[in-house]
């Protein structure tokens, strides 16, 4: 069994104003050594073992439904689940 973190991003070209606005709020909080704030999504996605490539089943989950290509970027980390 796997895990799969998958972490989605806006791509840096485009506007955060959420981002900003938790910025704006955290600088009211007195946190203003923070300089930047970009919000995201983050899944974790379980596989059972089988015979298949799970870094392509991620990428065409991500393309496909998870991210929007045009306006996001996404990551992912793979980890092998032992035990359960």
């Amino acid at each position: 069994m796997y895990k799969v973190k998958v972490f989605v991003t806006l791509k840096e070209s485009v506007l955060d104003p959420q981002g900003t606005a938790v910025m704006g709020s955290l600088h009211k909080m007195s946190h203003t050594q923070v300089s930047d704030v970009r919000i995201g999504k983050y899944l974790e996605l379980t596989f059972e073992e089988g015979d298949y490539d799970i870094d392509e089943k991620v990428n065409e989950m991500c393309t496909k439904l998870l991210s929007n290509p045009v306006i996001e970027d996404y990551t992912y980390e793979v980890e092998e689940v032992v035990g359960q």
